[in-house]
């Protein structure tokens, strides 16, 4: 695992929404995961940070998607113990969300494994016994139906689409209340310290408004405006 303890520190205090805007103006506009929402009672009120361990499901397949495939040695069971202690496991589901991907016993074992959140643009099962094991959870809801009922599952760290989203093995995934983000494994130092900047500078404008400062010419920041947060950022006041 690549992403180093001070970046993942300084992401831990980013917001979700503070990352699309740094993204976006880098020109990544699809990098919010549709339907990966905080579901569990463990991923209220928290940021979480890792590096994408992928898995993958198609559509089911009658004669591949049985309960005898949870023995195979491509199964979730597998993949499972392939994850490394601080990852967040991204599954594409493909928006299927009338089968639940993992249930209890799975998440119970993530959990124990050390990983760090199950993000899925799909659902999970047992949802009384996944919310007991602790695991933070971002899905689409709870499904009784085990995955076999709707999904075949085919492969892990490999790339997936979740959410609508690209995802690369290693790629950066930040979780808070707003859903999920992706940073691209190669820029996320970049993206880390123009976000701290970002945020910064935001707060700054916070104090602003709220001392009866207009929008127009505050935010977004006009020359003016900018050398007036430079300033304060100089004498320690930003």
């Amino acid at each position: 695992m690549s992403l180093s303890a001070a970046t993942k520190a300084k992401l831990e205090k980013i917001t979700t929404a503070t990352l699309t805007t740094v993204l976006l103006k880098k020109g990544l506009r699809n990098v919010w995961m549709r339907g990966a929402a905080p579901f569990s009672p463990s991923a209220q009120g928290v940021r979480l940070v890792g590096e994408a361990f992928t898995l993958r499901f198609v559509p089911a397949r009658e004669d591949l998607a049985t309960p005898a495939s949870w023995s195979s040695p491509i199964s979730t069971r597998a993949a499972i113990e392939a994850m490394p202690e601080g990852c967040i496991a991204v599954a594409d589901a493909m928006g299927i969300t009338d089968a639940g991907i993992f249930g209890d016993i799975l998440c119970a074992r993530l959990k124990k494994r050390g990983v760090t959140a199950l993000v899925t643009d799909g659902a999970v099962r047992d949802v009384a016994g996944v919310n007991g094991t602790g695991l933070p959870v971002w899905c689409a809801g709870g499904a009784a139906p085990p995955s076999v009922a709707g999904l075949t599952f085919v492969s892990w760290q490999e790339p997936i689409g979740c959410g609508g989203v690209a995802v690369f093995p290693g790629d950066v995934i930040v979780a808070d209340a707003d859903g999920c983000v992706l940073i691209p494994k190669d820029i996320v130092d970049a993206v880390t310290e123009e976000s701290v900047e970002q945020e910064r500078l935001e707060a700054w404008i916070m104090v602003q408004v709220e001392s009866g400062v207009a929008l127009p010419g505050l935010y977004p920041a006009n020359a003016e405006n900018k050398a007036k947060y430079e300033a304060d950022k100089a004498a320690g006041r930003a």
